[in-house]
């Protein structure tokens, strides 16, 4: 191993001894709080880049946000890690706000708008985000635009597909209709630092039409 690699661990090392300190100061009882459990207000629904870490872009606190990561924030009902969180989160912690979140500069989404093969277990992983590529050049939505606002695009949608699969959850449904769980979409602009709300509202009458054919009502 590297003296370099070594270094980089043990900087963070370094770090964290640096945020306990730090923290313990500013904040006496957060820590030992947050050992006697949690009781998150958000679930957040996120890619796993290293340059969009929820809490800190939040501006929050250890047992603030309640998170699952993973390469381009692919949600889809048939992988179990992040439907497990999502059952957890909402059926145990009782979280309030499921939020998924895309990024500008997202690797993932890049690789998929380019549609060139990338190897391993990412072609397959992300197929869902190649097929919303497909949908987009379909419809025209790419017509006229430049690679930046292709990608932009395609990060946008495949978060408002995102936020359909959690709202089509049961588990999630029984929570919006009996204790108003709500379900948001946004973009992290990795440049600016400042996430942006998509509008990925739904009538209530839709939902209520969810609950029906779900029956979780």
């Amino acid at each position: 191993m590297s003296s370099e690699k070594t270094s980089a661990f043990h900087t963070l090392l370094s770090q964290n001894k640096s945020f306990a300190s730090k923290t313990q100061s500013a904040n006496p009882d957060l820590l030992s709080k947050c050992a006697k459990g949690q009781s998150p207000s958000t679930l957040w629904l996120g890619c796993s880049d290293s340059r969009c870490p929820e809490t800190t872009l939040l501006d929050a606190q250890p047992g603030d946000v309640f998170v699952h990561r993973n390469i381009a924030n692919v949600i889809t009902p048939h992988d179990m890690s992040s439907q497990s969180v999502i059952y957890y989160a909402v059926n145990y912690l009782k979280v309030q706000h499921v939020v998924v979140a895309g990024h500008t500069s997202c690797g993932g989404v890049a690789a998929a708008l380019g549609n060139n093969v990338v190897g391993g277990t990412m072609d397959a992983w992300l197929m869902p985000v190649r097929e919303l590529r497909s949908q987009l050049l379909e419809s025209g939505a790419f017509e006229g635009v430049d690679d930046k606002e292709k990608g932009l695009r395609l990060v946008e949608a495949n978060v408002r597909r995102g936020v359909d699969v959690v709202r089509r959850n049961p588990e999630v449904l029984r929570a919006m209709g009996e204790r108003g769980v709500e379900v948001h979409g946004v973009v992290y602009d990795v440049g600016t630092g400042e996430l942006r709300e998509l509008d990925t509202g739904e009538e209530e009458a839709g939902m209520r039409k969810r609950l029906e054919n779900f029956k979780v009502g």
